[in-house]
């Protein structure tokens, strides 16, 4: 496979894997140049994964995602099924709506699964939605219906990191 088909296959990988779930996205996004930044492409379009390598940085419209290695994987049908971010500090930012506060989320791997909705936060897990602030070993965030479930320990983390969490008041009317 020429260099240029390989550029052009993985483009179009990854334009289809991030434009597919436009409902986690502002309504713009999904319409939004996606720009890719990395060292190193390997894409396998028979297995249906693209992976980059090398301070990888993702970005459509409002959707952010970085890490040291992102892996990109789509089912038969040529859909987006999962992102794989990792690193020391995999981080992914989206602005799910206009009415929404900015979600920012931190972890040694960040998975966001498409059909779910789901982003899970593993190892050093932190997530940040308007004030609200949820630290953790892993953290599990359902875009749909905002809800958090943090736990201290799970599969593939050395030691127990205790769950913490802030939550801002909301601001009152007046007197």
């Amino acid at each position: 496979m020429t260099r240029s088909l390989a550029s052009l296959l993985s483009a179009a990988l990854l334009a289809s894997a991030l434009a597919a779930p436009a409902a986690l996205a502002l309504e713009g996004d999904a319409s939004a140049p996606i720009q890719v930044e990395a060292d190193r492409l390997d894409l396998d379009d028979r297995a249906g994964t693209a992976v980059y390598q090398g301070d990888v940085q993702i970005q459509q419209g409002s959707m952010q995602l970085t890490g040291d290695r992102v892996e990109i994987q789509r089912n038969e049908a040529g859909q987006l099924t999962t992102a794989t971010a990792t690193g020391q500090r995999a981080y992914l930012e989206q602005k799910p709506a206009p009415d929404q506060p900015l979600v920012r989320a931190w972890g040694r791997t960040v998975v966001y699964h498409v059909a779910e909705r789901r982003i899970e936060l593993v190892d050093q897990a932190e997530l940040h939605q308007g004030g609200d602030t949820f630290d953790g070993g892993y953290l599990e965030y359902f875009l749909d219906r905002r809800v958090v479930q943090a736990r201290s320990d799970a599969e593939g983390i050395g030691e127990r990191q205790r769950v913490r969490m802030t939550l801002e008041p909301e601001q009152q009317d007046g007197p």
